[in-house]
């Protein structure tokens, strides 16, 4: 099957709501793509980090305990980001969609004030930031001195 036929698929999962309920389990909520892109940047010039630690607020992707530094690696749809792909709203279940981003951005919020409160410093790498993986160098380094 090509990759033409599996998008044609795909759009037409939705009427099948057991199917579209497989497909979306099936998204990863740790080592996705852009998280394994920060994390190879940061084995270069900041090894030592620890991996989604749930005795951290948030439990961050990427965690410097001694340093008391969190990085998130956020999808742009799922947390809400203002870039054309976080701006984007499904059409199917618009309302639920809506809804469950804002409680996304919430819980965020609430992490990042949690993080605060602990003395903990926290930056987000969105996902459509990694397309200049120069500047998100740079801002990881900017942001580990």
């Amino acid at each position: 099957m090509t990759s033409r036929e599996q998008k044609r698929k795909i759009r037409h999962v939705g009427e099948d709501p057991a199917q579209r309920s497989a497909i979306m389990r099936a998204v990863k909520g740790r080592d996705t793509a852009p998280e394994i892109a920060v994390r190879a940047m940061l084995r270069t010039f900041a090894p030592g980090y620890r991996l989604h630690r749930k005795d951290v607020p948030g439990n961050p992707d990427i965690a410097f305990i001694g340093r008391k530094l969190t990085i998130f690696v956020h999808g742009c749809f799922w947390h809400g980001h203002e870039c054309a792909r976080g701006a984007r709203m499904p059409k199917a279940n618009a309302d639920y969609w809506r809804n469950k981003i804002a409680r996304n951005v919430a819980r965020d919020a609430a992490h990042r004030e949690k993080l605060a409160a602990q003395g903990w410093r926290a930056l987000t790498i969105w996902e459509c930031e990694l397309k200049d993986a120069a500047a998100t160098e740079k801002r990881l380094r900017a942001f580990l001195k």
